[in-house]
């Protein structure tokens, strides 16, 4: 099995960075995708940034140039740096894998969300 090991989060003020971390453990064979997903309450779950193994990189709509993901080389792993942060980034940021394992079989992951918290 494949588990997906966050870091980072916690609270910050409005204009405030925070970076997320996300390591994938276990035997990943093939690496399709790999990203950030965030839900605030009430709301449904919105792709925040994530980059696929062509090395392209798609972002939500509300980022406007203020996130940015990256791919470790030597690790199954990605952060997210967000900066100039608004308390409508509050929010459970979910880690997301879409990876190949040694079986050849296709599995699309998610780690436990981590909260973000800005305050105005």
């Amino acid at each position: 099995q494949v588990e997906l090991v966050e870091s980072g989060g916690g609270s910050v003020q409005a204009g405030g960075s925070l970076r997320l971390s996300c390591e994938a453990r276990g035997p990943v064979f093939g690496f399709n995708a790999m990203g950030w997903y965030r839900q605030a309450p009430g709301n449904q779950r919105e792709l925040v940034a994530i980059v696929d193994s062509g090395g392209h990189y798609t972002y939500g709509n509300f980022v406007k140039g203020r996130f940015t993901i990256s791919r470790a080389n030597a690790k199954v792993m990605v952060t997210l740096e967000m900066n100039s942060l608004t308390p409508e980034d509050t929010a459970v940021y979910y880690c997301n894998g879409d990876f190949v394992l040694p079986s050849k079989i296709r599995y699309d992951y998610w780690g436990r969300g981590t909260q973000v918290t800005v305050s105005s």
